[in-house]
């Protein structure tokens, strides 16, 4: 162990740590979430610190040398294989300072070492006085969050559509299988199992807007504010020049807030990308619903679709296969939800100049976007890609369905319609059989009749 001071007194750190004394005092104070901060916003705090070193080196407040060694120790954490140095328990000071305390201290250390000195020499690298220069835990958190979710949410996009352009897939090759349609489950007017599909792919479609949408407004922070978002004790143009630097560390494009003091106070931002998280889960949940009715089965269900199957179904009904894949993706969409209302409830809970619930929305923020990047990849690799349709099930249940009355309305005329599907209902025979039998129309036309009322009038 070795002895370090702080605005407490002294405490001990061990030797091979290069947290220090502040750290080692949260570690023993907070153990109430079991889990650490996501690294996701450790690594945003380390670019952030490393946008700062640089302006300040440019705005001449910090000297060359130690802007160096930290932007060297910077690199360093994000090359990976340090995660064991960011311990923290989730749950801490609402702010977060105990995180951010951890990564300046990190930082310190490495650079202090760089420089020559030893772990907890503050003399070369002080983690409050230089590391966190211009900086406040209040504006260095939600910033890293956002970039956390910048980052999150383009990886989830991707996903996004690798999933919509296996539904794609599938909506071309099932084009030409009729089958029912159902409304309230119960049979309703004709559809093809592509545009079921291609129904699917659009929804996900709109949903990748929604979070583009959002994410446009976590480009927005409000670094270099200090504590309240009025940037006391620090130049004017450091603001500026922190996004400027941070935009050629990420190759992104971040701004400045409009309003340092609001951006400081609220969340919201954050809350809108959480919503719009939820809206794409609940869209995932729908489908994945449809998938398993329309897998059902074999013998008692719809069986109008196969999935793959990737597992037994049962330790004690040999041959059952479940709908695995969609039951874990409707537990990760559910999920997905739960974590947005944790977000929207801490984001409402801010008191006066700041929100106080910073580290639990960041980390539901980051668990809902890893989560459902998971799900939607599964779903399209080890579910959507391998779904293959029954044709004869889809055309024996399309045949049967009293929604294909509807369809011969405006040919035959409701009267002797109804009266079709009366005798269908005493005889068993289908509608298709019925009318083919009587010769009201032959098999070209009743076809001509289904391919034109599947044809959507867009």
């Amino acid at each position: 162990m070795r002895m370090e001071k702080d605005s407490l007194g002294e405490k001990q750190v061990p030797d091979d740590a290069y947290y220090g004394a502040h750290t080692a005092r949260s570690l023993e104070n907070f153990d109430v979430a079991g889990e650490r901060m996501p690294i996701e916003i450790v690594y945003g705090i380390v670019k952030l610190k490393w946008a700062c070193a640089r302006a300040n080196e440019q705005l001449e407040l910090l000297d060359a040398p130690r802007a160096r060694a930290i932007s060297d120790a910077c690199r360093k954490i994000l090359a990976g294989g340090m995660e064991d140095q960011f311990p923290l328990d989730v749950f801490q000071s609402g702010s977060g300072t105990s995180t951010n305390m951890n990564v300046n201290e990190v930082i310190a250390n490495l650079a202090a070492e760089a420089m020559g000195g030893a772990r907890g020499d503050r003399s070369k690298v002080h983690p409050n006085d230089h590391v966190n220069m211009g900086q406040s835990t209040n504006n260095v958190i939600p910033s890293a969050i956002k970039i956390a979710g910048v980052d999150l949410s383009a990886k989830l996009v991707c996903g996004l559509r690798s999933l919509i352009a296996e539904f794609k897939n599938k909506a071309l090759e099932f084009k030409d299988v009729f089958k029912s349609g159902r409304t309230h489950l119960a049979d309703a007017v004709p559809i093809r199992l592509g545009q079921e599909f291609a129904a699917y792919a659009c929804a996900l479609e709109k949903d990748i807007r929604r979070i583009e949408a959002a994410r446009q407004k976590l480009f927005k922070l409000g670094i270099g504010g200090n504590a309240i978002g009025t940037g006391l004790n620090t130049k004017k143009d450091f603001r500026p020049v922190i996004v400027r630097e941070l935009g050629l560390l990420t190759s992104t494009t971040y701004e400045g807030a409009e309003n340092g003091i609001e951006i400081t106070q609220f969340l919201t931002d954050i809350a809108e990308m959480a919503g719009a998280l939820k809206l794409a889960a609940m869209d995932v949940h729908k489908i994945c619903n449809d998938l398993r009715l329309l897998a059902s089965g074999p013998n008692t269900g719809f069986a109008e679709i196969v999935l793959p199957a990737v597992e037994p179904g049962s330790s004690i009904m040999p041959g059952k296969v479940n709908p695995s894949i969609c039951e874990a993706a409707n537990m990760a969409c559910l999920q997905v939800m739960g974590n947005e209302q944790v977000i929207a409830l801490a984001c409402s809970m801010g008191q006066l100049e700041l929100n106080t619930h910073m580290p639990l929305i960041g980390l539901h923020l980051v668990k809902a976007m890893k989560v459902l990047d998971r799900a939607v990849v599964m779903l399209a690799r080890k579910c959507v890609a391998g779904i293959r349709a029954d044709r004869d099930a889809c055309r024996r249940y399309f045949e049967r369905s009293a929604g294909l009355a509807t369809v011969l309305n405006p040919r035959l005329g409701y009267d002797r319609v109804a009266e079709l599907v009366k005798e269908s209902r005493e005889t068993g025979k289908t509608l298709r059989e019925l009318v083919l039998g009587k010769k009201i129309l032959t098999d070209a036309e009743f076809e001509n009749i289904l391919q034109h009322s599947t044809e959507p009038n867009l």
